[in-house]
């Protein structure tokens, strides 16, 4: 695989080696475009990309219009970096012709909406990588990564070759794939096709992807079709991108057909999941139902807590019964399995060995143990950042007094901060309120909303719950650790595998999981642990 550099010297964007190019006429034929002037001798084509700043030599440069800005104001620095031609809109030919003060140095085609032909001209670019491989999608509020890990590990158990997309970042079996990120969970359609590309090259014969709601509503996944489409639940979320919750749920809803899947794994445990089945039956899709609770086609006949916090599950499936003990605690985790497991059948594993994988998965800050050694309280780390998450990551923690540290992500949804709140508080004993990626807000407005939330719930007086303000993170995870006992258990929520915090619009190092044995070492060296 090749990447390019950026000028800070971190890694650009991934690319496939393999590529002889492809002329610029033939490539804009593909779409029912031609150039205006393509020289003699004028470079093939190697690569296409929307953002100026994953340009490698030898691309398509595709100057599209923007929430903020429009592309073209960036064709100087997509220049500098080796574009050799540009598709753009009338706006956006006029502004390079503007910018540069003469004809521009490569080709320049102007389309109405060059955007729309992002994907088919980075499938052509890129050998049409989708077609060499197996595609599995999972969409949902909460559970995408946990699933998708969880299937990748059965597949590689059932000896699939597996590539995985998502908000942790890329890998092609062990293999991290380390890439520039320019969005959070499912790449651009350009980088995505690359990235495809260069996985199949790599020998993966599957690939694995989480599928945003913002994927789906800005065509992120157009052109693809996925063998299965699963939908682990729905929950509010992304309130500050979608109108409504009608909104946000049809973007998801909208994997869901035959324009984009073959077959669907649906959780009918999920009010919505009934919906998606009717739909996906309308689409003629092939359909398989998961529940912890019902009848379905992938169930749990028994259940129980193991050692460790691990579940021990036999499922029910079409096959008959199948056995595992999952690592991960809780309901909502064992669903995720059923789900992967339910997959990995479609996908035609063996499911004894892929019920081996299951077992033996690990997902990075999902309910993720932090072991602190003999007399510690049990410390979990987990992504949740929604009520309903919080509310999941607690329940599979009962049975003992249980702490959460919690905060919520500045510049997104408001409207969830007071509702996370409540939900820890309805579980937990000690909540420890903090800030979580307070971005461009004042972290202190942040934590009085969870606050709020939180307060209110505990002064319904049905439980003893303790409220604080734990100020920033590290001080928070420091009241935490010193306020429990070996027999509690902490969860410390919402950043999960993040390795920084955004504070201010810088990124500062920071992990959940580090800073939580540095604490620990620390009060166990002071004797301040409680």
């Amino acid at each position: 695989m090749s990447r390019a550099e950026t000028r800070s010297g971190q890694p650009s964007s991934l690319r496939p080696r393999r590529l002889s190019g492809i002329a610029l006429s033939k490539l804009l034929a593909t779409v029912g475009l031609s150039p205006p002037n393509e020289p003699a001798g004028a470079p093939k084509i190697t690569g296409v990309t929307a953002d100026s700043r994953l340009v490698h030599p030898g691309d398509l440069y595709v100057a599209a219009p923007g929430a903020t800005a429009h592309g073209a104001d960036y064709a100087g620095e997509a220049f500098d970096l080796g574009a050799v031609a540009v598709l753009t809109d009338a706006g956006g030919r006029e502004q390079i012709l503007t910018d540069t003060g003469r004809e521009p140095p490569t080709p320049v085609t102007v389309t109405a909406n060059p955007r729309h032909h992002v994907p088919a001209l980075a499938a052509e670019v890129y050998r049409h990588p989708s077609a060499r491989l197996r595609l599995f999608a999972i969409t949902g509020t909460n559970g995408k990564t946990t699933t998708a890990y969880l299937f990748q590990a059965a597949l590689r158990a059932a000896g699939h070759h597996v590539g995985l997309i998502g908000t942790i970042g890329f890998q092609l079996d062990e293999c991290r794939l380390e890439t520039r990120r320019t969005t959070v969970t499912t790449p651009e359609p350009a980088e995505l096709s690359a990235l495809l590309a260069v996985m199949a090259e790599g020998g993966a014969d599957t690939v694995v992807m989480e599928v945003s709601s913002h994927a789906l509503a800005l065509g992120r996944v157009d052109g693809l079709v996925f063998d299965v489409a699963a939908f682990t639940n729905f929950g509010s979320d992304h309130l500050d991108f979608h109108s409504d919750l009608e909104s946000y749920f049809a973007a998801k809803a909208s994997l869901f057909t035959a324009e984009r899947a073959r077959q669907a794994v649906v959780n009918v445990d999920d009010g919505r999941g009934e919906e998606l089945v009717r739909q996906a039956w309308r689409e003629g899709l092939s359909i398989r139902s998961v529940s912890l609770n019902g009848a379905a086609d992938y169930t749990t006949l028994r259940r129980r807590r193991a050692a460790r916090g691990r579940t021990a599950v036999t499922a029910g499936t079409p096959a008959g019964p199948v056995e595992f003990t999952l690592e991960l605690p809780g309901e909502f985790n064992v669903r995720n399995a059923l789900t992967a497991l339910a997959m990995a059948d479609l996908a035609g594993a063996d499911l004894g060995r892929a019920a081996d994988g299951l077992a033996a998965a690990v997902v990075p800050g999902r309910m993720q143990r932090v072991d602190l050694g003999a007399g510690a309280p049990a410390v979990f780390v987990d992504f949740a950042h929604t009520p309903q998450a919080v509310s999941a990551a607690l329940a599979s923690l009962a049975g003992h007094r249980r702490i959460v540290v919690l905060g919520c992500g500045g510049d997104r949804d408001p409207d969830k901060r007071e509702p996370m709140g409540a939900a820890a508080a309805a579980q937990a004993e000690l909540v420890v309120v903090t800030d979580d990626n307070p971005r461009t807000e004042d972290p202190r407005a942040i934590r009085a909303s969870i606050l709020a939330g939180a307060t209110a719930e505990a002064g319904r007086g049905r439980r003893d719950v303790t409220v604080v303000d734990g100020g920033p993170r590290p001080d928070a995870i420091a009241v935490a650790l010193a306020s429990a006992g070996p027999e509690d258990v902490i969860a410390v929520l919402g950043k999960g595998h993040e390795r920084g915090q955004e504070v201010a619009g810088k990124m500062l190092p920071f992990a959940d999981d580090d800073a939580i044995r540095e604490i620990w070492r620390r009060l166990s060296l002071s004797g301040e642990r409680g």
